[in-house]
């Protein structure tokens, strides 16, 4: 299934999204108040039979789509697992661990929602990534049983103000949390339609010009491995996320580097996983 987190005639529900519709499962009698409630009952399953053979109640564009999971409880992000040495010239980036920070709700917004463009900062830049999101519980998972733990994946720009990233010298939190700085979407891709050990194929698009092209055999750490190190100091619960790092080819790499500006239009794509697309706004203030 490819559930959807969206505002429709001015409430917030969830739904299946089959071709240009979107079956709502809140009006098809779901009991659960909204998508990740779904994913911490484990019932899937019953998403999926109120959804069989009925016909879509909202067309896609009709709807706002939101980021698939509202309010996890951990949005985990993964810092330089491609080669990006090219990027950091200036940076020993050799390590044994994975970097790590994490994200807060409000700094991710949907599928064709405005990424916003602070007055602080000329540095905002984007980063395609695949995320996965988890749908049963564990700590210190084992790597050979880790992918039983994704109930889904989805696609993140993992926005981020450069210069506000250099404000202290051992972590990017600020400048990885503006709010309204990065996105999620547009929908999640339950695990029964995507395989996480199968080979995809990421491409980030500004305005239509190719800037990241890469598969995820290029990964340095593995989904598996990022759940199995990550478990061991923090049990993950039903509906965190994990973006598990972006590949060469972001703004900062490029001399003079191209950083965004309001009106530009950022598009991701895994072709699993469908295309996340957001436009650059300057933020009112």
């Amino acid at each position: 299934m490819r559930l959807a987190s969206y505002n429709a005639h001015g409430r917030t529900s969830y739904g299946v999204v089959e071709g240009d519709g979107v079956i709502d499962l809140r009006l098809r009698g779901s009991r659960y108040p909204a998508l990740l409630d779904v994913i911490r009952a484990g019932a899937l399953g019953e998403m999926k039979a109120l959804a069989a053979g009925v016909r879509a109640d909202f067309k896609v564009a009709d709807i706002e789509l939101l980021p698939p999971v509202l309010s996890p409880e951990k949005i985990l992000c993964i810092g330089i697992n491609y080669n990006r040495a090219s990027e950091y010239k200036d940076m020993d980036i050799a390590q044994k661990y994975c970097s790590m920070f994490f994200r807060t709700p409000g700094s991710l917004v949907g599928h064709n929602q405005p990424i916003l463009l602070p007055p602080e900062s000329e540095q905002l830049d984007y980063e395609g990534e695949i995320a996965i999101v988890i749908g049963k519980e564990g700590r210190r998972i084992p790597k050979e049983q880790a992918l039983s733990h994704i109930v889904g994946m989805t696609l993140c720009n993992e926005g981020c103000l450069r210069d506000w990233m250099r404000h202290g010298k051992f972590n990017v939190t600020q400048g990885k949390n503006f709010d309204a700085s990065g996105s999620l979407g547009p929908y999640l891709v339950t695990a029964d339609e995507v395989d996480p050990s199968t080979n995809m194929h990421l491409t980030t698009k500004v305005n239509g010009e190719l800037r990241q092209d890469t598969t995820t055999s290029l990964m340095i750490l593995t989904f598996a491995d990022l759940i199995a190190y990550v478990s061991q100091f923090t049990t993950l619960k039903p509906g965190d996320v994990i973006s598990t790092g972006t590949p060469v080819g972001t703004g900062m790499g490029f001399d003079p580097p191209k950083w965004l500006k309001a009106g530009d239009v950022v598009e991701i794509e895994v072709p699993e996983l469908g295309t996340l697309r957001n436009e650059i706004v300057a933020e009112k203030v």
